[in-house]
Parts: structure tokens; sequence; C-alpha cells
């Protein structure tokens, strides 16, 4: 049974951020004042929320160029951290016709492919409509709270030519994190042939998720195999393409999301960039870049849907490795940059 809505002011807990840097010195828990609902907007009592690595670039404001996109230049524009927020909704904005209050939702609180705080690690946040989704039942807040940017990066990043198709063989390199499981499950739900690459304790979890063979990085170099892959999802984006060609098909697709491992792979100032923009120059030439510079992402409202559809049909079931209380953010985001995570962290007020 839904709770009973009730009309919401005054004060709320949050974690809260006036400058960049290390988490553990710059998040800490406070009261500030109930966001208000504006007219396309859905006020949600957030019951669950995740953390993930956009999370982290944005509290230490590294690399300094997303700084530029929309996240502030000295300090963040919103000092609430947090993107991704599974919860009920408390009340709606007089434009909004999805939503009604006492409804189970789950989305991501930013409008567009921005690198800023969206005020998700609190008890309340407000979210544009066209960013939410209804939680179908059988998923938990907890999976609810941990599918959209992973799973939104996921479907961005499978338009076009690198749709996956019935009977081909993938690779996810990095199987084992947030971006990577769900990816794994795409691939099989789509009927593909699914290896997953990632350190010796997440094998298990891959294996678990459907995947048809795991290889361990730490003792073998899948590049020198003798196996053929039709793609190749570099989550981990830690792979040259000049290795990965010993391992693609002739019509072979690379795909890097550009994880810059917490800033130990890239430059504080422009992270992966350089690496995107050097690929950009030289798709023309490469087949295997074919369509990878497409940094169109699919309308959110319809992405949402179709995450929700592979939930609803059990197709995607998120993995949770560890939920820590509001309280321990910086903590999260600590276990979060050590790599050891096998799926998501989960956030909970």
């Amino acid at each position: 049974m839904f709770p009973t809505p009730q009309v919401v002011s005054g004060k709320m807990k949050a974690i809260i951020q006036t400058k960049y840097g290390s988490p553990a010195e710059v998040l800490r828990l406070g009261e500030i004042d109930i966001p208000a609902t504006g007219d396309d907007e859905v006020l949600v009592r957030v019951r669950a929320a995740s953390v993930h690595a956009d999370v982290w670039h944005v509290v230490t404001g590294r690399p300094y160029v997303l700084r530029l996109m929309g996240g502030g230049f000295s300090k963040p524009q919103n000092p609430v951290p947090g993107t991704d927020v599974a919860g009920y909704v408390e009340s709606v904005g007089k434009n909004v016709t999805t939503f009604r209050p006492g409804d189970e939702v789950f989305g991501e609180t930013i409008k567009l492919m921005q690198w800023i705080n969206g005020g998700a690690f609190a008890e309340y946040v407000s979210i544009s409509e066209s960013a939410l989704a209804l939680k179908p039942q059988g998923i938990s807040f907890e999976q609810a709270a941990s599918v959209p940017t992973s799973g939104l990066i996921a479907l961005m990043n499978l338009q076009g030519q690198r749709k996956i198709q019935p009977g081909q063989k993938v690779l996810i390199n990095g199987a084992g994190g947030g971006v990577g499981s769900i990816v794994v499950q795409l691939a099989k739900a789509a009927g593909a042939s699914v290896t997953g690459v990632d350190s010796t304790r997440k094998l298990e979890m891959i294996r678990a998720l459907g995947a048809d063979q795991v290889i361990d990085y730490t003792k073998q170099d899948f590049t020198r195999l003798g196996e053929r892959y039709d793609l190749i999802f570099d989550v981990a984006s830690n792979l040259s393409l000049s290795a990965c060609k010993r391992a693609f098909t002739p019509k072979g697709i690379y795909v890097l999301i550009g994880h810059d491992h917490y800033g130990a792979a890239s430059g504080r100032i422009f992270g992966s960039i350089p690496r995107f923009i050097k690929l950009m120059m030289i798709s023309p030439f490469v087949d295997h870049l074919s369509g990878e510079m497409n940094f169109a992402p699919p309308a959110k409202k319809d992405s949402m849907a179709v995450l929700r559809e592979l939930l609803a049909t059990g197709k995607l079931t998120p993995v949770i490795d560890k939920t820590f209380p509001l309280s321990e953010v910086p903590q999260a985001l600590s276990y979060l940059q050590s790599g050891q995570a096998c799926g998501k962290i989960v956030i909970t007020p």
C-alpha cells in the first residue's frame, strides 16, 4: 500500500558539498531546505540512491575541464551530489501528467548528459518528469536506484552499428562493474555469445549474469588467445586499439567508455577527452571505429522506458555489492574508487 502523501516543507537531511576535493574532506551530512518543485517536476522521497564514477568526478572536480560542462568552475552549483534515485512520489508540479503522489519511481535526476551534482544524496529530490519511470513491482528500491546512469551509458553506446545482433560474439572488458554487469545482460538478452573480462574475484558474478565465458585479465591477455569478436565493449578503457585488432572479426567494432580510473589513467585537466578526440579523428580511416564517436544519446524518457521494460521482464537484474547509509557517502565513494565492487554501490537515507 502506498503511504499517504503529505505536504512537504521545512528541512531535510542531505550530503552537502561546498567545494571540490577528496570526498572525505568536502562532503558532510547536514540539513538544508527541501527543494521546491517546478511545474514540470516531481518531488521524490528518496528510498535509495547509488554511486558511480561520474559522482566521484563531480565531487573531486577532476578532470578540471568537466567543471566547464555545467558543474561550476570554483565550486558545484548544486551543493548536493548524486544522480541516481528511487523512491516515492511526494508531490507533482502542475504540468505533470505521468505520475501521482504515492507512485514508486526511479530515474536520473539530471536532464541531459552532464557532469553536475543532481541532489540524489538527500531525503528528497526534485526531478524532471521526463527523467523518471515507474519502478517495476518485484524490483527493490535499492535495485532500481542502481540502474539509471549505468543503464543509460550502456544504451547510448549500443546504438546504430554498435547495436548487438543475435549470434554475435561480444567481449566486455570490465564486465564486473556497474556498466559492465548491465552490458553483459543486455548482450545475452539480444542473443549474443558473451565473454566477460575482469579480475579474479568478479568472475563468479559475471558467470551468474549469463556470460558464456570469463577471462581473468590478471592471468590472460584475451587479445592473444586466438578468439575473434564482433564487438569489444571497453568499459575499463585500458585497451589499445592496436592490441584489439588481433581479436576482431573483419567487421568487429570497438566501443570506448572513457573510464579514467579516478584520475589514475589520465591527466587532471582534460582526462580522457584527448583519447576520444584521437579516435574521432582516425575513425574515418579505421573500420573498427565505425560509429564509435556518436555522442547523441537517445531521449532520456525513451531510455528510461527501455530500462523499466528490461527490469520488468527479468532481462536485467541489478547486482548490488554494498549498501551504505547516507552519512557514509564518503566511505562509499572510497570503496568505489578502490575498484573492488562487484556491481553497484547503493546509498539509503
